[in-house]
């Protein structure tokens, strides 16, 4: 059921509470930091992000604070509703009233770009792990603000690289019409140009809350394109994929699936989903540290495996608590953006992603994964679904610095 917007308020604590999670019992002279989930907790992106965004955080911070008992962090919760007024609305309440240090996940482009204007202006820091959009670490870009796990060029490069290359040089595409759906059609539209290929048309879907596709799937075949785009993500593509399969127009057209998580995968079924080409950043049976995150991450949701969105909400908590130790804990929790500038500072490590560093634009740097889905003779059991095509090393995965427009940048 969704949250009513009148138990806003209610809904910051964690699922089942607020949780203060520590080693030993909280003492006077502890150190106390606050770290706020701000993710889609009853919409279309709750399987990728929602209760599997604060279980990821939670054990993240249970895992450092066992090593480091002198710490005291406490989460707190909240459902954005995909609604970038509500997302402000909470991230101020959080800041001014609750002391909030931390804000992550954010999944929603219009919500992490509100935030993050919100932790620029109080001073606190934001890690964007759910969102989408490049203009984080671009022209939207400030020194608060670090954007983790994936962006609309990334998936561009790597998904709509890869599809052109395999002979794919027309597209038509379906757009949720929000900044993320905008800015994964035009960095994808750029590549195809640039390969040589051309953007034959394209319609934008209201969002939230299509869940008819058809009308829109009709013009896209009318369009004669050889690539149907989808710059969508969560149930959104889910209902895209289906309809399009229902409909026979994946037979004369196909399906790029710009921003796929597994639990997508999951949700279809491998009889619908065999084939179909995605990029991601994290993927549980990537090798053996990404399985060994999993392995402590499934019981704590009931045998999940968890998506990228969920491994970057544990990588960028255990970062920053990393940071934070490093300058202390009372000069993190007064100034953001210095505990951002240490962040970018110390190289990044843990078992979702691997040794990695933060650039100097907010872009966090790691490597991308071109996977195809298994056909269902090919995969073992629940959750072995991919199969990797190829990887993109993190220096080459995401857009150069200097052509993003970021103001932090030095020439």
């Amino acid at each position: 059921m969704r949250l009513s917007r009148r138990s806003l308020l209610a809904s910051a604590a964690a699922v089942g509470g607020t949780a203060a999670l520590a080693a030993r019992p909280a003492r006077a002279q502890q150190a106390t930091l606050k770290v706020g989930v701000l993710t889609d907790m009853s919409g279309p992106y709750q399987d990728l992000a929602g209760p599997g965004s604060i279980a990821a955080t939670q054990m993240a911070i249970a895992e450092f604070t066992a090593a480091n008992p002198g710490l005291r962090v406490e989460v707190v919760s909240a459902d954005h509703q995909n609604r970038a007024d509500v997302a402000a609305g909470t991230a101020r309440q959080w800041i001014d009233r609750d002391g909030v240090d931390l804000i992550i996940d954010l999944s929603n482009s219009a919500v992490a770009l509100a935030v993050s204007g919100i932790g620029r202006e109080k001073n606190k820091a934001v890690v964007a792990t759910g969102a989408a959009t490049s203009d984080l670490s671009g022209r939207a870009c400030n020194a608060n603000t670090i954007h983790w796990v994936y962006d609309t060029y990334m998936l561009a490069k790597s998904t709509g690289g890869a599809m052109v290359k395999a002979g794919g040089d027309s597209w038509f595409f379906l757009t949720a019409d929000y900044a993320f759906g905008h800015a994964l059609e035009r960095d994808v539209s750029e590549f195809v140009r640039n390969s040589g290929g051309r953007v034959v048309g394209s319609v934008r879907t209201p969002f939230p809350g299509t869940t008819d596709f058809s009308s829109f799937l009709i013009q896209a075949q009318a369009s004669r394109a050889k690539v149907l785009g989808l710059a969508n993500a969560g149930t959104d593509t889910i209902n895209c994929i289906k309809q399009a399969k229902e409909f026979g127009i994946s037979r004369s057209m196909k399906v790029a699936g710009l921003l796929v998580f597994l639990s997508d995968v999951h949700a279809l079924g491998l009889d619908v989903c065999q084939g179909l080409v995605l990029s991601e950043s994290f993927y549980w049976d990537l090798n053996d540290r990404t399985r060994a995150f999993s392995s402590r991450y499934s019981p704590r949701m009931q045998g999940k495996r968890p998506s990228m969105v969920q491994a970057g909400n544990y990588s960028c908590v255990l970062h920053y608590l990393k940071a934070a130790k490093e300058m202390g804990y009372a000069q993190a929790k007064a100034d953001g953006a210095a505990t951002i500038a240490m962040m970018k500072k110390i190289q990044a490590d843990d078992d979702c992603f691997g040794a990695g560093a933060i650039r100097e634009d907010g872009r966090k740097i790691h490597p991308a994964y071109l996977f195809e889905v298994k056909a269902p003779s090919e995969s073992k059991g629940a959750y072995d679904y991919y199969k990797v095509l190829g990887t993109t090393p993190g220096d080459e995965a995401f857009r150069p610095i200097a052509a993003g427009g970021c103001s932090l940048v030095r020439s």
